[in-house]
């Protein structure tokens, strides 16, 4: 089947995935007020899981009123610590904050992706994984945060597990992908189901 897809996300990582597995595709970020939407579920008592669904959900529908003939992939990650949703720090002060939070314990990643097609929602999927941080020093922390200034912000737990992030751990159960934001594999079975790839 020639069908157009796009990705709805401005990730370098979520579209070098994609561009590795051989797919072709556009990329057209969603403009969507995710701090808005996720204090309001919040609000709602909604669970880490919904709230990452939702924006993935919230993603794909609106770069699909764009263009409702495409297939278009939405996406979103939620990092869980003690019952706290953590977001991307906006500076290096709170990506500090956030690692010191997560020094030591365990915390799981939420990778959602939701996938539009005719201009409605045909499939979803929650990746889980859990990585433990293990009990760096401050020393180490300080170093960390200035080697890596420019990447930390751009990522949910301040780390990149396939860069020097992955430094910070112990340990990590779960799908590799999923760690990354994207859950590929569950994503290329769902395209190869649609005719979109081959089997």
């Amino acid at each position: 089947m020639n069908k157009k897809i796009i990705l709805a996300s401005g990730s370098e990582i979520r579209k070098e995935l994609l561009e590795n597995a051989g797919l072709v595709f556009d990329v057209m970020p969603a403009r969507v007020d995710e701090a808005a939407i996720k204090q309001s579920l919040l609000a709602e008592d909604a669970k880490p899981h919904d709230i990452a669904d939702a924006l993935a959900e919230y993603k794909a529908q609106r770069i699909a009123g764009k263009d409702p003939s495409a297939l278009v992939i939405g996406c979103d990650q939620v990092l869980v610590c003690d019952g706290q949703i953590y977001d991307k720090a906006r500076d290096l002060t709170e990506a500090e904050a956030t690692l010191r939070a997560l020094r030591g314990k365990p915390h799981q990643l939420l990778s959602a992706v939701v996938i539009y097609d005719e201009g409605k929602p045909v499939w979803r999927t929650v990746g889980r994984a859990q990585l433990i941080m293990r009990n760096f020093s401050d020393e180490f922390l300080s170093a960390y945060l200035e080697r890596n200034r420019d990447e930390i912000l751009s990522t949910v737990g301040c780390y990149m597990l396939e860069a020097e992030g992955v430094q910070l751990f112990a340990r990590v159960q779960g799908d590799y992908f999923t760690v990354l934001g994207f859950p590929l594999l569950e994503v290329l079975e769902f395209l190869r189901n649609r005719s979109v790839l081959g089997r």
